[in-house]
């Protein structure tokens, strides 16, 4: 199997394919993920000179404990040596690559690419992008991470299931996605303030209108920062690195400040909620896991108290609600949300919804962790936050949950539908639709109506096939004969790896200053920044609603955000802002844009 090569570092979600291969090589070197910058190292030690050029690899137990210590801090949350996620399998990299290519790899990439290499050139067609030099690296750092890898090459994920599953399916949606015949203009707005050095310059994430006798305008970045968005311009609201002094945003996969909401009676009652990481063991987790396996962070709700809801800056004070562990620092809780749509006296209102990935257990060999509605992980949590029936008496549990009157123990009162892989973005249609983007692994990215009690899939399921999460997770296979007794439930919109490999999640817009939008649930693709669509009366459980591309202009210039950013990656993500205007914003150079028109072609 050859060493893929590395995409640039710049990769805060968590997906595989383009990015596929984060940090194979390139977080072997100690570069930061999210800092963008190289870690500082210390000097290597003489016992990194213990292997030798005809023994590259040493077995010398501190060798690979500074093996071990790099990779974990830097690498896992791309590698493994189970599976092909965000980053390849590492099982077989040191045997099917000499360990001089590997070094000069690291050493500087661009340069064995330029020079013709042929594993090289041919990774870099398959994947577009490449690693960037690190010809600054120590030879101690780079023989323990070499070491260290080479030190778990032996384990392999099982293949007892392939015969009974069938062939693989190589193309899980022949079809391709076609063209609207629709343009959409937009203007730039704003950019927004670096927060790093190197891309992603601003990890803008979600952007949220807070309804009250004026309406504002919010957006967060993941490193910490939320902006009020006034009269086109950003001013800080909020700085989560003095309000919690153990958060982290590294490395950088969705980790951060996750995600916001104000509780619908905000003016009120002055309370919002948070979703932050902070590092593993800062505090005992309420959802964990056996000891045996590693915690790579946690996941922190908090609700806030502030005295004066109108206040132009933030300032209260906050409870803490929950706290989870993390396997890894992807598909953590990157989403929580009241439905816009409760009204005053329903069951729904006040409620709060909360998306929770799965950590990554699955790609790094722990589906029991997420597999169960007896656990928190790979579910969208429904609880009361003003109550205090929940097993640490900090919140309630809404008795209209699925599970909430079961007493039974193999069953979690807070999941309200579970099965994802990463429910990143959850929103509403006009008419009540619960719409719940997943990303997913390998081969599908999804949209899901969101039903109560209902059992998406993950990991036995990936869009609309099985996936063998015991083997090799980067296939996938037919339905059994006997699917419609598992009684899971589909996605109503989805594509494969072939048109992107990301789902950015969306809204429907409704307003009526672009009539040609009005009712469609606009959406695209993370890395590539495609801009598709689906009607949203035709999400309908059962069925697969179709999706059509939207062609983009900037002034007079048709373009794509590749172009408009320089990025292979351009981390594109959606918003809606004042007056039902809808935005675009990208990650890689934090450029705000809004929809000014549609047009046909």
């Amino acid at each position: 199997m050859p060493i893929p090569t590395c995409p640039s570092l710049n990769i805060p979600t968590c997906k595989q394919s383009i990015r596929v291969l984060a940090l194979l090589l390139g977080t072997l070197s100690g570069w930061s993920v999210n800092a963008q910058r190289p870690v500082a190292q210390k000097p290597a030690t003489s016992t990194a000179r213990v292997a030798s050029a005809a023994n590259p690899y040493s077995t010398d137990k501190q060798v690979l404990a500074k093996g071990q210590q790099l990779f974990q801090s830097n690498c896992s949350a791309c590698h493994n040596f189970l599976q092909k996620g965000i980053g390849p399998n590492l099982s077989e990299v040191t045997s099917h690559a000499s360990p001089d290519w590997i070094r000069q790899f690291i050493r500087n990439a661009p340069d064995v690419i330029q020079r013709g290499d042929a594993r090289a050139v041919r990774l870099f067609e398959e994947y577009k992008q490449a690693m960037p030099a690190f010809t600054s690296l120590s030879d101690g750092d780079v023989q323990a991470l070499m070491s260290y890898i080479r030190a778990n090459q032996k384990q392999k994920p099982s293949e007892a299931e392939t015969a009974r599953l069938g062939p693989p399916i190589q193309d899980p949606i022949p079809a391709r996605i076609a063209s609207s015949g629709l343009r959409i203009s937009l203007e730039e707005v704003i950019t927004a303030p670096a927060s790093a050095e190197k891309a992603p310059l601003a990890r803008i994430n979600k952007m949220l209108v807070l309804p009250g006798p004026t309406d504002r305008l919010f957006l967060e970045d993941l490193r910490g920062t939320l902006y009020e968005l006034v009269n086109d311009k950003l001013r800080v609201y909020m700085d989560m690195r003095k309000e919690r002094p153990n958060f982290i945003h590294a490395p950088g996969h969705a980790t951060g400040f996750g995600s916001y909401a104000f509780h619908p009676d905000f003016y009120k009652n002055g309370l919002f909620y948070t979703t932050h990481t902070e590092k593993a063991n800062t505090a005992p987790a309420d959802f964990a896991y056996p000891d045996s396996i590693r915690v790579t962070l946690q996941w922190v709700l908090t609700e806030w108290k502030l005295p004066n809801p109108a206040g132009a800056t933030f300032a209260g004070s906050g409870r803490e609600l929950m706290r989870v562990n993390m396997v890894s620092p992807i598909h953590g809780v990157q989403e929580i949300t009241f439905n816009p749509l409760a009204k005053p006296g329903s069951p729904d209102y006040g409620l709060l919804y909360i998306g929770v990935g799965d950590g990554g257990a699955t790609e790094n060999g722990f589906p029991f962790i997420c597999n169960s509605k007896s656990r928190i992980w790979s579910s969208v949590l429904r609880i009361d936050p003003q109550g205090r029936n929940s097993q640490n008496g900090r919140y309630g549990i809404p008795p209209g949950n699925p599970y909430a009157q079961d007493n039974d123990p193999a069953t979690l009162g807070e999941i309200f539908c579970r099965g994802f892989r990463n429910p990143n973005r959850i929103t509403w249609a006009p008419d009540g639709k619960m719409l719940i983007s997943d990303i997913g692994h390998a081969n599908a990215e999804e949209l899901n109506l969101g039903v109560a009690g209902a059992d998406y899939g993950w990991p036995e399921r990936e869009g609309l096939l099985v996936i063998n999460y015991r083997g090799k997770m980067d296939k996938v296979y037919a339905l059994p004969e006997n699917d419609a007794a598992l009684q899971y439930v589909y996605p109503v919109a989805l594509y494969d790896h072939d048109e992107g490999n990301a789902f950015s999640g969306g809204f429907v817009y409704t307003g009526s200053d672009i009539p040609l939008l009005t009712g469609k649930y606009i959406f695209g693709d993370i890395v590539n920044g495609r801009v598709f669509y689906v009607d949203s009366d035709q999400l309908r459980l059962g069925r697969q609603a179709s999706i059509e591309e939207l062609q983009l202009a900037v002034g007079d210039s048709v373009t794509t955000f590749r172009t408009l950013t320089g990025a292979q990656k351009t981390d594109l993500r959606f918003g809606v802002g004042l007056n039902n205007a809808f935005y675009l914003y990208t990650k890689s150079d934090g450029k705000i844009y809004r929809i000014k028109s549609c047009q046909p072609r």
